[in-house]
């Protein structure tokens, strides 16, 4: 697979130290850009921030909400479970570290899945 297909697509499997990359990847740009908008803020804060503003962390929330499911959604399929499993992460607390534990930590099916090959060979 290529990173346009990882980041972009729901279907098909990841493999999990590809998850991890990618996930800080996106973690590690987020936070850049998140950076670059803030530093636009005006240096009043009675001052109400630009349009542009909005705007761009609307983009980048939209943007990277996007990819990060799409690449979790290949990770439960690698775990031989519907990306429907997305929806956990959003349980306060426990679908958080229910996620972390099954995508992060333990090893994918053994081979091919109703999900597509084995990512790893």
């Amino acid at each position: 697979m290529d990173w346009k297909n990882d980041l972009f697509a729901f279907s098909g499997r990841i493999a999990r130290v590809r998850w991890w990359l990618l996930s800080i990847a996106l973690n590690v740009c987020g936070a850049v850009l998140i950076f670059a908008i803030t530093s636009l803020l005006p240096a009043d804060p009675a001052e109400s921030p630009p349009a542009f503003y909005w705007i761009a962390l609307l983009v980048y929330a939209l943007a990277f909400g996007f990819m990060s499911l799409a690449i979790t959604a290949k990770r439960w399929h690698d775990r031989a479970k519907s990306a429907w499993w997305v929806l956990l992460g959003f349980v306060p607390i426990v679908g958080g570290i229910w996620t972390l534990v099954e995508c992060g930590f333990l090893k994918g099916t053994t081979g091919p899945n109703q999900y597509g090959a084995d990512p790893l060979g």
